[in-house]
């Protein structure tokens, strides 16, 4: 019986093939992990890390214009402030994917051994990314991070990989701790500048 192939991004059709594998990965992820291909170009997962971060960024942005609005005045600055901030974040999304897969690549590589390399785990982050989608959502930014960092990369090490679930559980721990206590400095050093 031969395995059904996971969803990849495509270039070529970019929203649809973009549409599938965010749909396959948050509604049916196990299947996913499960059909995923580690091997492959790193290309197509750069390009759909940057059109996530595209869409998270100008939806995170506009919400953050029409709040303004909604409780004061948006001044030029905090205008100005929104946008570069929302630009970065487009731009630097797919070297951040980048520093989170090479922390995960560490963690795979001390709990289940050298069974990996940069590309395969950025695929593997790049499709965990989906979920960022939801991060223009205030009360959901949060959750989405978490759900990307740990539910998926836990489940898709233990797919991937075939590991226990348990390996697969610390594995994906033990790399989200220090990446989330990255990414809580990074959010309070943004905001105390953004406020100064």
């Amino acid at each position: 019986m031969e395995k059904s192939k996971a969803p990849e991004f495509d270039p070529k059709n970019p929203l649809p093939s973009a549409f599938a594998l965010i749909r396959a990965v948050l509604f049916s992820p196990k299947n996913f992990y499960l059909n995923f291909s580690a091997d492959g170009p790193i290309r197509e997962p750069v390009l759909f890390v940057w059109l996530v971060s595209l869409v998270t960024g100008v939806l995170n942005a506009t919400i953050a214009l029409i709040s303004g609005s909604i409780f004061g005045q948006v001044s030029t600055h905090e205008l100005i402030s929104t946008v570069i901030e929302a630009a970065v974040f487009i731009v630097v999304s797919p070297a951040a994917v980048g520093v989170v897969a090479a922390v995960y690549l560490l963690s795979i590589r001390t709990f289940v051994g050298k069974v990996s390399n940069f590309r395969e785990v950025y695929r593997i982050v790049a499709s965990a990314y989906s979920a960022m989608i939801l991060a223009w959502i205030p009360v959901i930014k949060a959750f989405a991070l978490t759900y990307a960092l740990m539910i998926l990369m836990a489940l898709a090490i233990r797919s991937v990989y075939r590991e226990s679930t348990m390996t697969a559980l610390v594995t994906a721990l033990v790399a989200f701790v220090p990446v989330a206590a990255a990414l809580a400095w990074l959010s309070v050093t943004a905001a105390s500048l953004a406020a100064g």
